[in-house]
């Protein structure tokens, strides 16, 4: 590694933590407390979008009238009593993560996730949120992703160009957010493949395989 990046924003599902399953049969179980059932098909379209744009996304796409407040909190109840003692990190994030902070990279994280389901992730993962110079959430934006605005957040929070930090995602509508706040973007295929996440400047299995050229720009 060398200089440049100067910032590395990491989104968090998917790149720091496999929690999909977890929040699949959170969403799916809360869900169907409120009559509504579901299955693992109807997430495909709103990966990566946050769970409260995924709740009324498909509450929508079944015509299906909700308390999206009451949905959501449900949602994360539910979610935090799952991953208590169960949630891991995915091969290389903790590693990658002190590397970054060896270089005297200033690192964030921006997810489309609630802070609540965010602190519930550090607690489980024993990473201290303080190790972040930066943390956006969801609800800290107005446009969630596919919109810039949390890596445009984010970059702002470091005091950088967002052209001079990388973000770390797993998902194509975090890519475009990526590109579309004029950074450049790593992805993370542990959630889809390559030529689904199409657009990214650089592609890994995980961050324990981050390519040379991804931080040598």
């Amino acid at each position: 590694m060398n200089a440049l990046p100067k910032g590395i924003i990491f989104d968090m599902d998917g790149v720091l933590v496999d929690s999909e399953p977890y929040i699949i049969k959170a969403v799916t179980l809360a869900l169907a407390e409120f009559g509504l059932k579901i299955t693992a098909e109807d997430f495909h379209p709103f990966t990566g979008t946050g769970e409260k744009n995924c709740i009324r996304g498909m509450a929508e796409n079944h015509n299906f009238s909700i308390d999206l407040e009451e949905a959501t909190s449900r949602t994360y109840d539910i979610y935090l009593e799952l991953i208590s003692g169960n949630l891991k990190p995915l091969p290389g994030a903790k590693e990658f993560i002190d590397e970054c902070k060896r270089l005297r990279k200033k690192i964030a994280v921006a997810t489309s996730a609630d802070i609540r389901k965010a602190a519930g992730n550090f607690t489980e993962l024993k990473i201290p949120p303080e190790t972040f110079d930066a943390i956006i959430a969801g609800n800290n934006v107005k446009h969630t992703k596919p919109a810039p605005d949390i890596f445009l957040l984010a970059a702002e929070k470091l005091a950088l160009d967002p052209k001079d930090c990388l973000v770390i995602e797993d998902a194509l509508s975090g890519i475009q957010a990526a590109k579309a706040a004029g950074a450049k973007c790593l992805a993370i295929t542990s959630s889809f493949t390559p030529q689904i996440l199409a657009g990214a400047d650089f592609y890994a299995p995980d961050l324990a395989h981050v390519p040379a050229e991804a931080v040598n720009w």
